[in-house]
């Protein structure tokens, strides 16, 4: 690929509409570069499950004239945009990553997906997940293992691994995600990429999963400015979600400056382990605010280990809720898959809704310090990345050399899954000696989206990471 593929393939979204409407690219060029990035590092990343590349430069042609007539074009006019093969759309094969469902044809498109597709983002590829979304490392019995394009040992994150792989191998300029316990965040950070986990009902949910608190649709990008930019089409009602929000918030396309900031700040929460190299990054992002002219506060939200049982409780009971009927073919799943499944057909009523008294009293702790703070920020992971084939049943994990729950005791995402009225944003801090990425993690009050790219975009536009891009 010539060095000026190369920089198509990482131009951002925002960057080829604005391009696309001086005439100095077309979306065919585009689509084309980025389909000859894909056939050429897919190979080594296994980030693909379905492609629609013909489809998809007939779309692509249709998008260049739209613009060459100089018609009012959609917002999303010609962007290829890559779907996580967990999010159904009409009439494709939608896998969910699973053997089970490897010729499964959905009859309905998932909202947020009907919306980028309506706003002109064209679909050319569909991306890898774990079984059922269930894990943290994307690898399933069904498409293998999905590796990271910083360094292939490591994992890109799940559960929307393959979107953040796309995105940051140059495959995509915008992907989509789902997040239930941090599965939008997480690849995010390890890919070094960023993503977005609106607050409930702000995105619309699918129809599998009515009235679920803790899953949200949001975007992947490489830049806050793109991020809004897909936000602003994935968001607003619709007659599929009652949950979702009947006011639409539109973020702007620039955001202004906070240099008078009250920003808080914790590491660990009171109760995770998180890596030296993480924890050094995240105290320069700290040096970072702090130059921007924000006071930075540490804190201490003296949360604890009971918030894991919460969520362990709601995922694995809603996983049995929407799965028990799997179980006779038990034999063709992941064995980790299967043990979710098993628990959560365990869980009472009572225990259930008692994981809902955990939520209370994490907000009790959370809502005044983010009363009192503009937005605080943390790591999003623990760990810069964990090994692409990581069992979540390994008992030999560590941290720092200290023993670590291998499913979630390296992601610090969850928390705001059980929290969902909370924004959170992961966007690319640093890089661990492996070469891999570390996120920062950045939240704000309920609903205050704005604050939470504010400060993204201060952070990206202090510490700009476009420049750096992985050697394959």
């Amino acid at each position: 690929m010539s060095s000026t593929d190369l920089e198509i393939c990482y131009m951002t979204a925002t960057e080829a509409i604005a391009a696309f409407k001086a005439k100095t690219l077309s979306p065919v060029e585009l689509m084309a570069a980025v389909i000859a990035r894909s056939d050429a590092v897919n190979p080594t990343l296994n980030a693909l499950t379905y492609t629609h590349y013909e489809r998809a430069l007939e779309q692509a042609k249709a998008a260049e004239v739209s613009y060459a007539q100089g018609a009012n074009v959609r917002p999303l006019e010609g962007i290829p945009c890559a779907i996580k093969d967990f999010h159904p759309i009409e009439g494709e094969i939608t896998t969910f990553g699973s053997r089970l469902f490897a010729d499964f044809v959905p009859d309905n498109t998932a909202p947020t997906v009907e919306r980028l597709i309506d706003a002109g983002g064209i679909v050319h590829q569909r991306t890898t997940t774990p079984e059922f979304a269930h894990s943290s490392a994307t690898h399933s019995p069904l498409w293998g293992i999905t590796r990271n394009p910083w360094n292939p040992a490591f994992t890109g994150g799940g559960s929307s691994g393959g979107s953040g792989v796309a995105v940051a191998a140059g495959m995509t300029p915008l992907a989509d995600g789902t997040d239930g316990g941090g599965s939008v965040r997480i690849p995010a950070s390890a890919c070094g990429i960023v993503g977005y986990k609106a607050p409930f009902g702000r995105n619309p949910l699918d129809r599998e999963h009515p009235f679920e608190t803790l899953l949200h649709y949001g975007p992947m990008t490489r830049s806050v400015a793109d991020a809004a930019l897909m936000q602003n089409v994935m968001s607003g009602p619709h007659p599929a979600d009652a949950c979702s929000l009947r006011e639409k918030l539109i973020l702007p396309e620039t955001f202004e400056g906070i240099d008078d900031w009250k920003i808080a700040f914790t590491m660990d929460y009171g109760y995770f382990e998180v890596d030296a190299e993480v924890q050094e990054n995240t105290l320069a992002a700290v040096e970072v605010f702090k130059g921007l002219g924000c006071a930075v506060d540490e804190i201490d939200l003296n949360w604890n280990w009971s918030i894991l049982d919460a969520w362990m409780v709601h995922w694995e009971g809603l996983f049995a809720g929407i799965a028990e009927e799997f179980l006779p073919r038990q034999y063709e799943m992941d064995p980790f898959c299967v043990s979710i499944l098993e628990r959560g057909l365990q869980h009472s009523a009572a225990r259930f809704y008692r994981s809902n008294l955990v939520r209370g009293e994490m907000y009790k702790a959370l809502a005044p310090l983010l009363d009192k703070y503009n937005v605080m920020i943390l790591p999003t992971l623990a760990v810069p990345s964990v090994a692409a084939d990581h069992s979540n049943a390994d008992k030999n994990f560590t941290i720092n050399g200290k023993p670590a729950y291998a499913y979630l005791g390296w992601q610090m995402t969850y928390p705001f899954n059980l929290v969902p009225q909370i924004p959170a944003i992961s966007v690319p801090g640093g890089f661990a000696s492996s070469g891999v990425p570390t996120g920062l993690q950045i939240v704000a009050k309920t609903y205050d989206d704005l604050s939470v790219f504010r400060a993204a975009a201060a952070f990206e536009q202090a510490k700009p990471w476009r420049g750096v891009r992985p050697d394959l």
